[in-house]
């Protein structure tokens, strides 16, 4: 066995055999002052990695800073345990030690899992074997899927439900349990997802599934079993709050687009099922003809007030040119997700160009009404405005595809997992 003083300060104590470079899976185990179960952790992963699981693998113990004999302990097991290795931390966190070693890892699938194997190991190789696969590119345990058994106390239980409902209601999501201490995704998907999470403690979970959600990455839920460590020293309150904070932070980017999910999709997001329909366009569809239907009303009601007044054509112009600068704004924010000042003045002013296509569609429309019908009442040149406007409804939604698919624009990412 030897240590190595790495160029971060860290001490690495590395166990004589086969390089790094053989290990497919590097199962990370966060510790701090955990020498009383640490031992008996480790050995019975380390079991159950060689009986029951077809890869090759590598645990490694990230102690962050204990101040008990945790180093020790690790140290002992590193040169009892074959594929063991010790990574020590100067500072506290979980998320910062998962950051330190997944980013210098090896491996081609990099995992975590709680030191007091709370979670059923057998869950260990259905989490595994997607990412082996190339099925998925994150794969997390559920303690709430409905096929998983879980026993905990009330508390607990509330407390986990209610931070997945606020994070399912506030950001979103999909995925239905964020801190479960049992998660693994692909190394190459890692190293393009952690320079921008930020947090370093229990947020750390959450902030990097929220971007691998946002990025279009498939996460595969895993079912487990999973039993409450009584001995648990987790400050429930203090994490909660948080947790809060971070969500906050998270979703304020998100609105902002201060985050380059744009470039994270095209760097490891997934490609069109089909040539030509992106993902994301029956959601994107979906808002995009709510949008238009609610345009339409305004449209129509604010029709029907300036006619008296202006007339049919002119009527037409401002209702029309009125309902198309909320519109784009609506369909910038919600249809394609593009928050921020950047690009606003040069999306509205496609948006324009897109109305005065749609003005000349309408107007052309109105135009022939009255010379077929010249005493044609307001309300039938109203429905034959909406038919025509139903024609330039298509031909905004493929044009604004356009203006919002430009380079220059850091879509949210809010339909990108759909």
């Amino acid at each position: 066995m030897t240590t190595e003083q790495l160029a971060t300060g860290r001490l690495v104590t590395r166990p004589d055999g086969p390089p790094s470079t053989a290990v497919t899976v590097d199962i990370v185990v966060p510790v701090y002052n955990e020498a009383a179960v640490l031992a008996d952790s480790i050995r019975r992963l380390h079991r159950h990695l060689a009986a029951h699981v077809p890869y090759r693998t590598r645990i490694v113990v990230a102690d962050n800073a204990s101040t008990d004999d945790t180093p020790g302990v690790a140290a002992a097991l590193a040169a009892e345990l074959d594929r063991v290795e010790v990574v020590r931390l100067d500072l506290r966190g979980r998320g910062r030690a998962l950051d330190a070693v997944w980013r210098t890892s090896s491996a081609t699938i990099v995992a975590y899992m709680d030191v007091d194997l709370s979670t059923d190991l057998r869950a260990l190789l259905p989490l595994l074997a997607p990412l082996a696969s190339g099925h998925s590119d994150v794969a997390i345990g559920s303690r709430l899927a409905p096929q998983s058994r879980v026993v905990r106390g009330p508390k607990r239980e509330i407390v986990s439900r209610s931070y997945n409902l606020i994070l399912r209601t506030s950001l979103r999501v999909r995925f239905s349990d964020a801190q479960c201490g049992f998660k693994a995704l692909r190394t190459d998907v890692a190293r393009e997802l952690l320079p921008l999470v930020q947090d370093t403690g229990w947020f750390f979970d959450t902030e990097l599934l929220v971007l691998a959600e946002r990025a279009g990455l498939r996460i595969h839920e895993v079912p487990v079993d999973w039993v409450d460590d009584p001995h648990s020293t987790v400050d429930i309150a203090a994490t909660a709050v948080a947790d809060l904070k971070g969500c906050w932070r998270v979703g304020r980017a998100l609105a902002t687009g201060a985050l380059p999910l744009g470039d994270l999709r095209r760097s490891v997001g997934r490609e069109p099922l089909v040539q030509g329909v992106p993902i994301g366009m029956v959601g994107q569809l979906v808002r995009f003809a709510g949008i238009g239907g609610l345009s339409t009303i305004a449209y129509g009601v604010l029709y029907l007030l300036l006619h008296p007044v202006l007339g049919a054509q002119t009527s037409n112009l401002l209702a029309l040119a009125i309902t198309a600068v909320l519109n784009t704004a609506a369909n910038r924010a919600v249809t394609f997700g593009v928050r921020g000042a950047a690009g606003a003045v040069g999306h509205h002013l496609h948006g324009l160009a897109i109305f005065a296509l749609g003005w000349a569609v309408t107007a052309g429309s109105l135009l022939l009404l009255h010379r077929w019908s010249p005493d044609a009442s307001k309300h039938l040149e109203l429905t034959v405005l909406v038919l025509a406007n139903a024609v330039a409804t298509v031909i905004r939604f493929v044009a604004l595809r356009r203006v919002f698919r430009s380079p220059a624009v850091r879509p949210s990412g809010k339909d990108l997992a759909r």
